[in-house]
Order: C-alpha cells, then sequence, then structure tokens
C-alpha cells in the first residue's frame, strides 16, 4: 500500500480521538463535582442565643435611712430565700396601750430583677407565738387575739382583723393587689393597735408572728 492512500486515514482517526478525550474530561468533571455550577445562595444565622432573667424580691422601709433585704441574702440567686430580721412589720414598740395610737411600719416590696412577677401573696406563719416582755408579766393567755392588725396596699386594704386571725384562719397566701414589673415597687403600710379590751393581765406580753411575701413568674 502506498503512502498516499495511507494519509487519509490518519486525519480521519485524529478528531475522533479529540472528541473521546473532551468528554472524557467533561464526564470526570462531572463526577468530580456532582453538578454543572449555577446560581448559589445562602445565609448564616451567627446570633442564636438565649437567656434566663432573674427574679429577685427586695423589701425596704421608707423615711430618711431606709433598711433593705434582698431574697439573695439567703446565700445568692440559686437559693433566692432570705430571712430578714431588720425590718419588724409590728413596729416593735414594748409600750403599746389599749386604744393608744397604732404603730406604723411603711415598706414597700420591690422586683429587683430582669423578669415581671406572674403572682405576688403574703403568707402569715401558721402561729401567733406569745412570750413575757420584761420583768413584770400579765397572767392572759390570748395576747395575739387583742392585737388589731391593718395592712393596707395604697387604697387597698390586703387585711383587717387580729394577729391570731392572721396567724389562723389565713394561715394560706394572700394575694397581693398588684404583681410587680421588673424593676417596680409595691408599697405597704402595716398598723398595729392593743385592743381597748385588753385589761390587766396583758400587761408584760408580747407577740410574734412571722411573715412571708413570695414571688412567682
Amino acid at each position: 500500500m502506498s503512502d498516499s492512500a495511507a494519509a487519509p486515514k490518519r486525519r480521519h482517526f485524529a478528531p475522533t480521538v479529540l472528541l473521546a478525550g473532551l468528554v472524557g474530561t467533561v464526564l470526570l468533571s462531572l463526577s468530580l463535582t456532582g453538578t454543572l455550577s449555577g446560581f448559589v445562595a445562602s445565609i448564616t444565622n451567627s446570633a442564636n442565643t438565649a437567656a434566663s432573667g432573674s427574679l429577685v424580691m427586695q423589701e425596704q422601709t421608707t423615711g430618711a435611712a431606709p433598711v433593705t433585704c434582698l431574697s439573695t441574702d439567703g446565700g445568692s440567686v440559686s437559693t433566692n430565700s432570705a430571712t430578714c430580721s431588720t425590718i419588724n412589720k409590728f413596729g416593735g414598740s414594748t409600750v403599746m396601750v389599749p386604744g393608744g395610737p397604732a404603730v406604723t411600719t411603711a415598706i414597700t416590696i420591690k422586683n429587683a430583677g430582669s423578669v415581671a412577677a406572674r403572682t405576688f401573696t403574703l403568707t402569715p406563719g401558721a402561729i401567733c407565738t406569745q412570750s413575757l416582755n420584761g420583768a413584770q408579766n400579765g397572767t392572759a393567755t390570748d395576747l395575739c387575739a387583742k392585737l388589731n392588725v391593718v395592712i393596707t396596699s395604697g387604697a387597698t386594704t390586703v387585711f383587717t382583723g387580729s394577729a391570731a386571725t392572721l396567724a389562723g384562719a389565713l394561715a394560706t397566701a394572700i394575694t397581693m393587689p398588684a404583681a410587680p414589673a421588673a424593676g417596680a415597687s409595691v408599697p405597704f403600710t402595716i398598723a398595729v393597735t392593743l385592743d381597748t379590751s385588753a385589761g390587766n393581765t396583758y400587761q408584760g406580753l408580747a407577740a410574734s408572728l412571722p411573715l412571708t411575701w413570695t414571688f412567682a413568674s
């Protein structure tokens, strides 16, 4: 066979090889990328956070030198329950007389936390305790029944009756007029008098009744 007869066959074979190479390259590219490139859009939310608030109670007397107690005084916000012995709601007088002027204590209860209180209650202790005051004491055993207690919040009367009644029949949570929002305060006035019916047998006696204020969110 002559050289002139073989030449056309070589010219026909070269494009076929080139086309096969191009197809192989495209197939390889698809196998590596999975698809041909196109339009793409995306959003990444980088600030996805959540945090708990706090509910802290502050009790404070009114006047020039206020006394303050916090629910965190019991240890920390993890405990959030404290006993305040520096604010005497019954006034702490040791010289009351029957029919005498009321011993009045004015306080505010503040939500010092960052979340609103859903409920606000006052829970009296179950027992009003009687004890002796001084060296000379009467023989009466029911002083708590002779102590008249009036608790008001603004124009609203929260309770009126004897200390014995407050401790006995109402020894459950009393709902307060308003549950404060964060940073808000609720005023209270507690007025205590010794009933006019208290005779000599009530001299030299003292009474005590714990009161617990509670916020819930």
